[in-house]
C-alpha cells in the first residue's frame, strides 16, 4: 500500500525524477518542475511555470503563472514572483554560441516580491523585503525594504515587510514606522532595519 504524496501537483503537469518538494506545495496546471530542483514546503506554483535544475526555492514561495525560473536562481522563504517576470541566467546570449559554464547566478532574499512583468538581469542580488514594481528591470542589486521601479530599475522608495510604503525617495531613511502594522525601522550601517515589532 501506498502513501499519499505530501504534496499536489495538477494531472497535467511534469515532475522530473530526482526532484525535492516540500510538504503542502501546490503545482498547477501544465508546469514542469526538472530534475534536480528543491521546492520547499507551503509554496504555491502558478500554472505554465518552469522550475529548471539546481534551482531552490524556500518555503511559502509563490510563483504566478507564465514564470521560467532558471539555473543558477534561488527564491529564499516567502518570495513572491508575480505573472509573467522575468529570470534571466547568461549576460550575453547566442543561439549559436553555448554559455551553460557561464550562468550567472541571482538570489532573491526572504519575503521580497516582483512584480508582474518585471525582468531580474542574471547576476544580482534583491534585498529582504525588496518591492520590485511591475514592469521594472532590475540591472543591479536592490537593497533590503527598497522599492524599485523604471527601466533601468531605480529605487524609488522603501517598504514595510507587510507591503505597505514606509517613505519614498531613493535616500535611505534615518527612522520610520509602518502606518498599517506599526513596525519601526531605522538606518543602520548604511541598511534599513527592524528597530521594534508591535
Amino acid at each position: 500500500m501506498t502513501s499519499e504524496p505530501a504534496f499536489f501537483v495538477h494531472q497535467s503537469c511534469y515532475v522530473d525524477d530526482g526532484c525535492e518538494i516540500g510538504a503542502g506545495t501546490k503545482i498547477w496546471h501544465f508546469s514542469h518542475v526538472m530534475s534536480g530542483a528543491k521546492i520547499g514546503q507551503r509554496c504555491n506554483i502558478g500554472q505554465n511555470v518552469v522550475i529548471s535544475p539546481q534551482v531552490t526555492l524556500g518555503d511559502n514561495v509563490r510563483i504566478q503563472n507564465n514564470v521560467s525560473v532558471y539555473t543558477g536562481v534561488t527564491l529564499e522563504d516567502d518570495v513572491f514572483c508575480g505573472p509573467s517576470m522575468v529570470f534571466t541566467n547568461v549576460i550575453n546570449p547566442r543561439s549559436h554560441v553555448s554559455r551553460k559554464d557561464e550562468y550567472r547566478p541571482t538570489l532573491v532574499k526572504r519575503g521580497a516580491s516582483l512584480g508582474a512583468n518585471s525582468t531580474i538581469v542574471c547576476g544580482h542580488t534583491i534585498g529582504r523585503y525588496a518591492f520590485v514594481g511591475a514592469g521594472a528591470v532590475v540591472t543591479k542589486d536592490v537593497p533590503d525594504y527598497a522599492l524599485v521601479v523604471g527601466n533601468p530599475g531605480r529605487i524609488v522608495g522603501w517598504m514595510c515587510e507587510c507591503g505597505v510604503k514606509l517613505a519614498s525617495g531613493a535616500q535611505l531613511p534615518v527612522e520610520g514606522t509602518c502606518r498599517a502594522c506599526g513596525t519601526r525601522y531605522g538606518s543602520q550601517a548604511g541598511r534599513l532595519v527592524v528597530a521594534s515589532r508591535p
